[in-house]
């Protein structure tokens, strides 16, 4: 990533980029002005993205800015009626998937048909999220057998585990557990191969967007692994997906005994060339990678709120032991867990996976017109300033400072006045909105939010009710890994874990 010739090469092919879009100019510029020091701004991106992207926002707290990215200008909107005009606008006029293309080269380092034919994203909205009930016990007993096998916790002591490598053998096995089911689930060739895929992603993602379009395609196979990850997936997956094709071939697509999980979901979408071994799988390995990248960064984000702010685990535990008490461990009982709730949402708020939500590219060729006036021309990218929405003061009160149980508190407030509908809906982890973006607004708000909010409180409700936790260094939270945009939970830090002594 940091290679000085790549970031040399980049670096000159990005003066021609950051000319290539002459139609912003009413768009007032945050950084230097000057053709050459904004080349330099956009350098200094990589490190200082964050610092960047809040000078905007302090300076332009409802309306709309540029800063210099390494390859191109990026257009920022701060107040919630842009935010709702972007998360609003359809695809043929503000590309999702051109946006996040720009990012991370979904078609070099995932594949192409991946982001040509997204069809796994209406899987994941309607079949994934209406079979959660269904399989909840099977999520939940994954849950309790992966910390048991990967903790490895033995007698009353403690143990000093890597957060984030930890969590992602978790989430892995949780998620495949839904995926695949047993014993797959359970393959540590499998998981491993799963869990390498999701970290070289983001990886060799980071280093091929440091080239213009017409040079990732040249460079991606000497940077990114994925062929060597499908080959394992062909080889571990590959006898599933062909038995499930082959008992629709011979008994229909509603067979007797046909397994409910992803393989048999994506079938019921699936069309054409899409139909067969090697594109399940490829479909399969990259619902992984989004599942594992984007749980376990927020589940190791909550273990270091919780452990820098102890003060919130005997709450949760006691309402944790109370529900499952009352209502058992169900997918219903979760709705009850509402301070845990709370608490991954203001996780959330503080420490997202970047600077920015929603990123997309103007596609119509008449270019994006916002409501104020203000028009971007196409190829220009637009995207809504998360991270400095999150920590405004007009938003949230004590903006700057974690609290755990905010919004279980406000949903307290709203509930005690019978106002039992849409305010209290909208304080739910699940909710997005124009001041809440770790999932996106609008059209492309995330569709597997609902499987990860529901795997996230039952795997934090599992840790505060069996194990005790401790910082690595008391009262220090891990600073986030940064790069351009995006924002990550320390890769190198610990956490504490011991397994709770129980009377």
């Amino acid at each position: 990533m940091d290679d000085p010739r790549v970031l040399v090469l980049s670096a000159g092919l990005a003066l021609i980029a950051l000319t290539s879009v002459r139609k912003l100019d009413a768009i007032p510029i945050v950084g230097s002005t000057g053709f050459l020091a904004s080349f330099w701004d956009g350098y200094k991106f990589l490190t200082n993205a964050p610092d960047l992207i809040q000078a905007g926002y302090t300076q332009y707290p409802d309306g709309i800015f540029r800063v210099a990215s390494l390859s191109h200008w990026l257009v920022v909107v701060s107040g919630p009626k842009f935010v709702k005009e972007v998360g609003g606008a359809p695809e043929h006029v503000l590309s999702f998937g051109e946006g996040v293309e720009d990012g991370l080269p979904v078609k070099q380092v995932i594949g192409r048909p991946i982001a040509e034919n997204p069809y796994h994203q209406h899987t994941i909205r309607t079949s994934l999220t209406r079979n959660l009930h269904a399989r909840f016990p099977e999520v939940r007993d994954e849950i309790a057998c992966a910390f048991d096998d990967v903790l490895q916790l033995h007698g009353s002591e403690w143990k000093s585990l890597p957060a984030l490598h930890t969590i992602m053998a978790v989430v892995a096995r949780v998620s495949n557990r839904l995926f695949v089911g047993l014993p797959l689930c359970r393959n540590q060739t499998y998981l491993w191969n799963n869990v390498q895929f999701a970290i070289d992603v983001i990886r060799s993602g980071h280093r091929v967007a440091l080239f213009p379009d017409i040079l990732r395609p040249l460079v991606a196979p000497f940077i990114s692994s994925k062929d060597k990850s499908f080959a394992v997936a062909l080889q571990t997956l590959g006898p599933l997906v062909a038995g499930r094709l082959a008992k629709e071939d011979e008994l229909g697509p509603d067979w007797p005994g046909k397994p409910n999980d992803l393989i048999s979901w994506l079938l019921e979408d699936a069309e054409g060339e899409e139909r067969t071994v090697p594109a399940l799988v490829l479909r399969v390995l990259s619902t992984n990678f989004a599942a594992i990248h984007t749980s376990s960064m927020a589940f190791t984000q909550a273990l270091f709120d919780l452990t820098t702010h102890p003060e919130h685990l005997l709450p949760m535990r006691e309402e944790a032991e109370r529900v499952v008490a009352t209502e058992g461990w169900t997918k219903a009982a979760l709705n009850s867990l509402v301070k845990i709730d709370s608490f991954l949402r203001e996780s959330q708020r503080l420490n997202g996976n970047g600077s920015v939500a929603m990123i997309r590219k103007v596609v119509a060729k008449d270019g994006f017109r916002f409501s104020d006036g203000t028009v971007l021309p196409n190829g220009s990218f637009v995207c809504a300033a998360a991270r400095a929405i999150h920590y405004d003061a007009s938003n949230y009160k004590n903006a700057a400072e974690f609290d755990g149980f905010r919004f279980a508190r406000e949903r307290a407030e709203h509930a005690a006045t019978h106002d039992l509908s849409q305010e209290v809906f909208k304080r739910q982890m699940i909710s997005t909105a124009g001041d809440f973006l770790p999932f996106g607004t609008g059209k492309h708000a995330c569709p597997g939010r609902f499987f990860a909010v529901t795997e996230l409180k039952a795997m934090l409700a599992h840790v505060v009710i069996n194990y005790d936790l401790e910082a690595e260094v008391e009262g220090v939270r891990p600073p986030d890994d940064i790069f351009g945009l995006a924002m990550a939970p320390n890769a190198s830090a610990k956490v504490r874990f011991r397994k709770r002594s129980v009377l």
